[in-house]
């Protein structure tokens, strides 16, 4: 793979530019990246031949708005080489993650999916929710579409297979079973209650369910229940019983699952008013496990074969697809967007758009669910802007904001004090941009607001000043929202002169007359209070951007707050790492009674030296 980018003539700009780069380029394949005059990339693309591809933009003629508005802001371009197009088709959906370029359609959803994980790093196998990197030994089921699909899974399977959940630790510190067995939802291996070979027979039970094949469980309890009742062991006939019902109840609400169609992801778009929503439905082992939508940004790309390949490999991107992609719309590459799957799945992957039978019913399934989500998402939209509109005109803005943040702090006392930033704007809260403020500052005042909302300004402020200070991204603010009146607006007012950002509007909201909702003051900089009549929309609108903006800070301050109740003081003494503050806790029961430990008891301890010893009791002595 080579980089390469020539410096053009500063006074050349958009098609002549581009003519000249073209003497310079061979029919390779590789990425172009346009950008302007700023140097921000507007464009990356990919080509099995870059000079052909890159010509196209060197025509006077034939383009779309948008590709024509693109050429002419073009200032410069960069290029790599890459040996295959399927390297080529890797490499511009990296970069487009990664540069975020304005004319791309760019996946704004990218959070990793839910698994179920039966863990064997335990000989007794455990069944949990897993999601990230799959290091952890065992086998992997999914993905799942939401955390609630996963928790539903798992609690079919231990209904039906007893499967423990508990930790390897948990496990082995039980002396009696949980309650998890009393109600019928493990079979208790922790003490004893099932064998190691029984219990491995129920582990391969469930994951044959996983893999789609319960109609053979069925049968398998079936029969082991008329075996039981034979030999006249009843209670183990009834628990088979038990377990034959609630299988039952899961093949009972599972009747919309595909049958010819074992493993699969269902990709539906639907593109409406410059708008696009794309369905994903997911098929393991015959069965439905869920869908999520996504709402990918067009950046005006209207062309859905476009859309649809852009979606696919950005989606695709850290994923491993199945064995099978059925899609609503047909792409650009369908020959390379298959080998490139399936280069990444170590396997066949199987591209298509069905035009009959039920793989059709499960595409026109997800279309309806695309039609129907992008409608309500553009009645949100419609309502959301109506909002903005209004408190543009309430605040004397000069136009609705486009971004709004809103601060918030929270402590008990000044102790594990956090700040809070959310964010949100035309289509609605933009969760991906909340951020959490430790509070850092030594010289804050416990319990100081101003000072903890002046570290956490300033700490926002100065990043942006530093990435962005010229504003070219998104991600400056229209509009800051401070929970508080006169006082806190003053400050963060003078915080901001001193960073040097004074044209950003900020609006202070206070509780008002008996701190009752509804009564809220308004103070700006410089102008008298004011207040909204009680039944005004942007009243309540405001009202639930503040207490979005507290909900977050207290949650994140009672996360730190519980963080550090759990802390153990052994985390505190260097040389302690995890497996020497097991051996001491299993040796001394807790770390009160480390404290407490002499010398010589503390040697006696595996792992744990006289040197480290007697750093243990300087530790404790001098705390």
């Amino acid at each position: 793979m080579t980089d390469s980018s020539l410096p053009p003539l500063p006074a050349k700009t958009g098609q002549t530019l581009i003519q000249d780069y073209l003497r310079t380029l061979d029919s390779s394949p590789g990425v172009y990246r346009m950008l302007d005059a700023q140097g921000a990339v507007l464009y990356v693309g990919k080509a099995r031949n870059l000079k052909a591809r890159v010509s196209n933009y060197a025509r006077a003629t034939g383009h779309s708005g948008r590709i024509a508005r693109m050429i002419r802001e073009t200032c410069s371009m960069m290029f790599l080489t890459t040996r295959t197009e399927t390297e080529a088709l890797l490499l511009e959906q990296n970069l487009i993650k990664q540069l975020k370029p304005r004319y791309n359609v760019l996946l704004r959803d990218d959070k990793s999916f839910p698994n179920i994980l039966v863990a064997k790093s335990h000989e007794f196998a455990q069944i949990k929710k897993h999601r990230g990197a799959k290091s952890e030994k065992g086998d992997y089921y999914g993905p799942f579409a939401s955390a609630g699909a996963v928790n539903r899974t798992l609690n079919q399977l231990q209904r039906v297979f007893l499967l423990r959940s508990c930790t390897d630790a948990t496990f082995s510190n039980r002396t009696r079973p949980c309650l998890l067995f009393q109600i019928k939802r493990c079979c208790a291996p922790c003490v004893g209650r099932i064998g190691l070979e029984d219990y491995n027979a129920l582990v391969a039970d469930a994951e044959l369910f996983l893999r789609g094949k319960s109609t053979s469980i069925q049968a398998q309890l079936a029969r082991e229940m008329a075996q039981a009742a034979e030999d006249m062991e009843y209670e183990r006939a009834a628990a088979l019983r038990d377990r034959i019902k609630a299988l039952t109840a899961v093949q009972s609400v599972q009747a919309i699952n595909p049958r010819g169609v074992p493993e699969a992801d269902v990709v539906a778009l639907h593109i409406e008013g410059g708008l696009a929503c794309v369905q994903v439905f997911f098929i393991r082992g015959n069965q439905s496990w869920g869908n999520r939508d996504f709402y990918p940004k067009l950046n005006g790309v209207e062309s859905a074969d476009e859309v649809m390949q852009a979606f696919l490999v950005q989606f695709y991107d850290g994923k491993i697809p199945p064995r099978m992609v059925l899609l609503s719309h047909g792409i650009e590459d369908p020959d390379l967007m298959t080998e490139a799957l399936s280069e990444k799945a170590g396997r066949k992957v199987v591209l298509g758009v069905p035009m009959r039978g039920e793989k059709a019913e499960l595409v026109e399934n997800a279309m309806r669910n695309a039609r129907e989500s992008l409608a309500r998402r553009m009645s949100e939209s419609a309502a959301q802007i109506r909002l903005l509109e209004g408190l543009a005109e309430a605040f004397d803005l000069p136009a609705p904001p486009q971004r709004i943040e809103i601060y918030d702090n929270s402590h008990i006392q000044g102790t594990n004090a956090v700040g809070g930033m959310v964010v949100t704007g035309p289509e609605g809260w933009i969760k991906s941009q909340y951020r959490k403020f430790n509070i850092k500052g030594t010289e804050i005042t416990p319990g100081d607001d101003f000072g903890m909302m002046k570290e956490v300004l300033t700490r926002r402020f100065a990043r942006l000043l530093k990435e962005d200070p010229d504003r070219q991204a998104d991600a400056w603010p229209d509009l800051l929202l401070i929970d508080g009146g006169a006082g806190q607006v003053s400050a963060v007012h003078e915080i901001m002169a001193e960073i040097g950002v004074e044209d950003i509007p900020m609006v202070g909201v206070a509780k008002g007359e008996d701190r009752d909702h509804g009564k809220e003051e308004f103070h700006r900089p410089g102008q008298r209070p004011f207040a909204l009549r009680m039944n005004d929309p942007v009243l309540y609108f405001v009202q639930r951007m503040r207490d979005e903006a507290h909900r977050w800070a207290i949650g994140t301050h009672r996360a730190k707050r519980a963080k550090s109740n759990m802390a153990n003081p052994l985390d505190e003494i260097a040389g302690v790492g995890a497996s020497r503050k097991r051996a001491l806790l299993a040796h001394f029961g807790s770390a009160k009674a480390v404290s407490r430990a002499g010398l010589a008891d503390l040697v006696a301890v595996d792992g744990i030296s006289e040197s480290l010893a007697q750093k243990i009791v300087d530790h404790f002595q001098n705390s």
